[in-house]
């Protein structure tokens, strides 16, 4: 039995590898994306404009969403942060159905993993998604239950000091904390957001500008590595867990499971079994799409794979989650409206593409176990670009972390000192990071008529506390 268990669980290992070498620089360059989006999208207006539950504040919570973090936790906690201040339930829930489905790197992922099919039913399902959610929610919400909840988290949350990092929504914390020249105590999720807020406060230049230098670019490398830090964990295991779930699991596990042919029973039968396996499996964020490779691999039906992609929010783990924000009422609600959404839309999802003729073929194509992952291919070439935009962003954000300097670069933010570029208008010296920030300031005088040379210290508007 051990001689062959060895085989197997190597077999499984170059499975789970494989895939995740296949979707690797899809993964980055959608990370990569996603992080550009964020740095440069303001939470604080957006929260402010998804109060009303109609279809103008539904459609800013679904773009803000597609805009935002793809891992399950990030939704939920980001999603908290906009409910806290006054978004409406519809809005806050189609934000996370949004940031957990409409999303660039979970879209490419799909494609090379799973084919343009099962992308179309991705994105046009969760568009769906989001539409079926608002319709139950409007007729189901329980009078004033979220209300309630709103209030008792803001007062328990008060309670305990806890606030949001105003760079990320993520929850702050004492440890990384300043407190302003005004008296008010701001805390951060990281030192990376506490030095991206540094550099917010010290800047003056656009997004244009901030790409062309070492500040802009840091504050993209600390949200690729927030970005990374929330997913690692569900990616990797999801992609291993996916190897050994296609060569340890027997196929009549998945026969015994899920319904077989064509009728609308089945069809509705696996859409419902493959939320449930999701809500079971603890594999959220973009770890569940090679997780619904195996799903399809088995033979699991196209209704069955796509509602298991849909249902990473419900996964055990996250409905923890809800229960420790909103207490156990507000969590079952949660899990049911999302829960009949999902089902049905992955059902409603086979009936539309069959009918169109475009449901997959099932047959078709070479199983995992018979695919060649590591070959000197296109794959092989675009990791190594997606490997070298990572290191650059990781050492853009180790410099700007690192940076020593007592100055402030008055276009971008990011800390410097004597040794780089500097300009002297009216008396004054301004210190640069770099000679394109320089030749910006020089260019446009009139716009920093008002800033005056800031030190490190001092750019926060504050100090630091510990």
């Amino acid at each position: 039995m051990q001689a062959e268990l060895l085989p197997q669980a190597f077999e499984a290992l170059r499975i789970g590898v494989g895939f995740l070498w296949t979707a690797a620089w899809a993964i980055i360059m959608g990370l990569v994306i996603t992080s550009l989006v964020q740095v440069y999208v303001s939470k604080e207006r957006m929260a402010s404009v998804l109060g009303e539950g109609d279809v103008a504040g539904l459609t800013k919570a679904t773009l803000f969403g597609a805009a935002s973090s793809g891992c399950s936790f990030g939704a939920v906690a980001i999603g908290r942060g906009l409910f806290k201040k006054g978004a409406h339930v519809v809005n806050f829930l189609a934000f996370m159905f949004a940031s957990t489905n409409l999303i660039v790197e979970l879209g490419l992922m799909i494609l090379i993993l799973l084919g343009w099919e099962f992308l179309v039913a991705e994105l046009l399902g969760g568009v769906i998604l989001i539409a079926v959610m608002a319709v139950i929610v409007h007729l189901t919400l329980p009078e004033n239950l979220f209300e309630d909840v709103r209030e008792e988290l803001n007062e328990r949350d008060h309670e305990h000091g806890v606030s949001e990092d105003p760079t990320c929504g993520m929850e702050g914390n004492d440890e990384h904390s300043i407190v302003t020249d005004g008296g008010e105590t701001l805390k951060f999720c990281s030192e990376g957001c506490v030095e991206t807020y540094r550099q917010e406060a010290a800047s003056t230049g656009g997004w244009r500008d901030e790409l062309l230098s070492w500040g802009g670019w840091y504050k993209i490398g600390n949200q690729y590595r927030k970005e990374w830090s929330m997913l690692y964990k569900d990616v990797i295991a999801g992609f291993l867990i996916s190897g050994f779930v296609i060569v340890f699991v027997p196929q009549w596990v998945w026969n015994s499971l899920f319904l077989q042919g064509d009728g609308l029973l089945a069809s509705a039968e696996n859409a419902v079994m493959g939320v449930a396996i999701a809500v079971l499996s603890f594999v959220g964020s973009m770890g569940n799409v090679p997780f619904a490779v195996a799903l399809w691999g088995g033979g699991v039906s196209f209704a069955g794979v796509i509602a298991f992609v849909y249902a990473d929010l419900i996964t055990i783990p996250v409905l923890n989650v809800y229960r420790k924000y909103y207490g156990l009422t507000v969590m079952a609600y949660i899990l049911g409206v999302f829960f009949v959404t999902m089902a049905f839309t992955g059902f409603l999802m086979e009936q539309l593409f069959d009918a169109l003729g475009i449901v997959p073929n099932l047959a078709g194509g070479t199983t995992a176990s018979e695919q060649t992952y590591f070959e000197l291919n296109y794959t092989f070439y675009l990791n190594l670009i997606a490997f070298a935009l990572s290191g650059f962003l990781l050492f853009v954000y180790r410099r700007g972390l690192g940076a020593p300097g007592q100055y402030r670069d008055p276009v971008c933010g990011m800390r410097t000192d004597d040794s780089g570029p500097t300009v002297t208008r009216d008396g004054e010296t301004y210190h640069f990071c770099s000679n394109a920030c320089k030749r910006r300031f020089e260019e446009m005088p009139g716009e920093f008529d008002q800033i005056e040379p800031v030190a490190s210290g001092a750019a926060t508007g504050g100090h630091d506390h510990h």
